[in-house]
């Protein structure tokens, strides 16, 4: 739990996204007032609409690169939690500019926004992906950084930068999370998204990015929401960060096993080629989790289970599918 005040008000940005609108219900069940901010450019509705039935939400449509508009709406905050990012970071290469607006750009605008209503705390939704492609495994927080591979993971290494210097300039606090790749109820991209639209189009074939060999972690979404608030709740430094993955990884491969076998099919799988299944596509992320590991927090799912979790919500919304 949070240590909070009755008071509190937390500034949540991307509130429609899938980790915000979940981050969102679990501040609600707190007992705390939420602001939600949100352009809806991809975030949805529908993932709102509990939340629209709580007295202590307010939504407001508007965009984090609007300043003024972010500025006034953050007024009689306490606590910021900054989800909202551009995260479609297999087309970075194609439109750069995306990332450096919508992930750095964006960022700037919410830590001046807090420095003019005087709020002092901020949580960001930081990635793996800014640790390149590392040479040790599994990754700590203090890795040195390689060379970065993704315009994704470089403008959200911009963002932690920013973070920190405000952190030192302005006496902020502030709670960094390096996400391995999150799943569960509200998904809407990423493999098992694509892999289930696939296979619902065609369920004799299956066409993999990459080789299949590439190996990932992922983390359930309340288990992910279950660190962020044991972080914020015992970190104590001026920066806190903090890996939030489990302590295994999986194999494409073994990921299309496990979401076949739940569905019944037996494709035909074709391959991409090459170890990367895009510019910029670690081939290996697996994170050091031993930081958060050390406050007591474990999580309840295994990758696997996760990931049949995912699957499941997706069979019974199929509306998703449509809407990407």
């Amino acid at each position: 739990m949070l240590n909070k005040r009755k008071k509190d008000r937390f500034f949540v940005t991307g509130a429609a996204g899938f980790i915000a609108s979940n981050l969102v219900d679990r501040l609600l069940g707190e007992g705390v007032s939420v602001v939600g901010y949100d352009n809806f450019s991809t975030g949805l509705d529908e993932n709102l609409e509990r939340a629209r039935s709580n007295t202590d939400f307010r939504l407001i449509r508007d965009d984090v690169l609007d300043l003024h508009a972010l500025t006034r709406a953050m007024a009689g905050c306490d606590f910021v939690f900054h989800l909202a990012a551009n995260a479609d970071v297999r087309f970075g290469t194609l439109h750069p500019e995306r990332d450096l607006k919508q992930n750095t750009t964006a960022t700037f605008n919410v830590l001046e926004a807090m420095r003019a209503n005087d709020i002092k705390k901020i949580a960001f939704s930081s990635t793996g992906s800014i640790y390149g492609e590392p040479n040790l495994f599994p990754t700590p927080e203090d890795a040195p950084f390689p060379v970065q591979t993704s315009m994704y993971g470089a403008s959200k290494l911009a963002c932690e930068g920013l973070i920190q210097a405000y952190c030192e300039g302005f006496d902020f606090r502030g709670w960094i999370f390096r996400f391995v790749s999150i799943l569960g109820e509200r998904y809407s991209h990423g493999h098992v998204f694509d892999f289930y639209k696939r296979l619902l189009s065609d369920p004799n074939h299956l066409h993999v990015l990459g080789n299949g060999r590439q190996r990932k972690s992922y983390l359930y979404i309340q288990d992910c929401i279950d660190a962020m608030f044991m972080a914020i709740e015992k970190g104590e430094e001026k920066v806190n960060i903090f890996n939030l993955g489990t302590d295994e990884y999986c194999e494409v491969n073994d990921s299309i096993g496990w979401i076949t076998e739940h569905l019944g099919l037996d494709p035909e799988l074709s391959y991409g080629g090459g170890e990367r299944g895009w510019i910029g596509d670690s081939p290996f992320i697996f994170l050091n989790c031993s930081r958060i590991r050390a406050l007591g927090w474990r999580p309840q799912l295994t990758i696997q289970e996760g990931i049949i979790k995912t699957l499941e919500h997706l069979q019974a919304n199929r509306w998703l599918l449509e809407r990407r």
